[in-house]
């Protein structure tokens, strides 16, 4: 299992996040966040954001803790990082 997650510094409504991604397979992120009790909405196109309170039991579940930069890099070298949608206009 290579789930990882960064560093929960990223601000959004008052609370910090992190990113949660597998670079093995779609299917194993889904599975990992499912026992995360993550509902599937959450899902961000190629990760999940979660909130800094879910970050340890992450980590306890056997997410490795990556800082950003490496979880990004990993995921491109997987081939699961998915491009930004472009604006219309």
């Amino acid at each position: 299992m290579a789930v990882l997650v960064d560093p929960a510094v990223w601000p959004w409504r008052g609370e910090r996040w992190s990113h949660l991604v597998s670079d093995v397979s779609y299917d194993e992120l889904h599975e990992f966040a499912a026992r995360l009790g993550v509902p599937r909405r959450a899902f961000q196109g190629d990760h999940y954001d979660i909130p800094a309170s879910l970050r340890g039991p992450a980590l306890a579940l056997g997410a490795q803790a990556v800082p950003a930069r490496e979880l990004l890099t990993r995921l491109r070298e997987a081939g699961l990082r998915r491009p930004k949608a472009r604006p219309v206009g």
